[in-house]
């Protein structure tokens, strides 16, 4: 349950960070809904999780799927560069967030 409430948290906060670039673009009701909403609900499950799992892993799962889905929702729905560096970091961080599920 821990594993599920975490890795629905990290969409939430993709969707929060979609939501933030959208919003600092052209303000809105509705990207300022998705933007405070998705963080919002990503802090509440986040939250949830802790009650399953311990915080050492939890929340650098957390930041690393966030992260990896903000680096890739930005490459795709706002054509940001999709250079070596880039993946390559990509790559790392999930290798680490890989790593740590691996420890529990």
């Amino acid at each position: 349950m821990g594993w599920l409430l975490i890795f629905t948290a990290s969409i939430f906060e993709v969707v929060g960070a979609v939501g933030l670039k959208l919003y600092a673009e052209k303000k809105n009701v509705l990207r300022l809904i998705a933007y405070w909403g998705g963080f919002f609900i990503s802090f509440v499950l986040f939250y949830f999780s802790l009650h399953y799992l311990e915080l050492s892993i939890v929340y650098p799962v957390w930041v690393g799927l966030g992260t990896s889905g903000a680096v890739l929702a930005n490459i795709f729905l706002f054509n940001e560069p999709k250079n070596m560096q880039r993946l390559f970091g990509l790559a790392i961080i999930i290798i680490g967030v890989v790593g740590l599920h691996m420890t529990m």
